[in-house]
């Protein structure tokens, strides 16, 4: 990645992750979060990797994708501005479970572990706050691929009836 460059209070401001924490809390975070400029293409992790950083599109576009049993790459979603990723790794402190690279030039905020540590220290409060946008965010995901899950097993299922002989 490239060298990180500066980042505003504005940067954060409208980005749901940050949603509710006032100036001075934004402030103490642009001091110690960085930006990344990925080239295009690039790996930003990959799944199985070591875990300790969540990543924020600023800008840009990066495509998320999880292999399959069978071993095939299948691209899972694709992010752009606000959108974030890899904050699995921050609540469970395990391996990446997916792959993520770039599809556009772009900016990405990058969110460590000790960062989050940092803000828990200087401000619980916001610190909370950010752990509340982060599960609002795993439970809406969670029912986008509940909803998912049972439309393909109806489909499979339809399928299979439909198959039958004297169905």
């Amino acid at each position: 990645m490239a060298d990180p460059v500066e980042l505003t209070i504005g940067d954060l401001r409208n980005i749901g992750l940050f949603g509710a924490l006032s100036d001075d809390v934004l402030a103490f975070l642009v001091d110690i979060i960085t930006v990344v400029t990925p080239t295009v293409g690039e790996t930003i992790f990959r799944e199985g990797d070591e875990a300790n950083a969540m990543y924020v599109v600023l800008s840009g576009e990066v495509e998320v994708t999880k292999k399959s049993r069978g071993g095939v790459d299948a691209r899972v979603a694709v992010l752009g501005p606000s959108d974030w990723f890899g904050e699995m790794s921050i609540v469970d402190i395990q391996p990446r479970s997916a792959t993520v690279r770039t599809l556009a030039p772009g900016r990405l905020i990058r969110v460590s572990a000790s960062d989050l540590d940092a803000l828990y220290r200087h401000d619980v409060r916001s610190y909370a706050i950010i752990v509340l946008n982060l599960a609002r965010e795993l439970s809406r995901r969670l029912r986008v691929a509940d909803g998912i899950l049972a439309d393909l097993i109806a489909n499979v299922m339809e399928s299979y009836v439909a198959k039958r002989p004297g169905a």
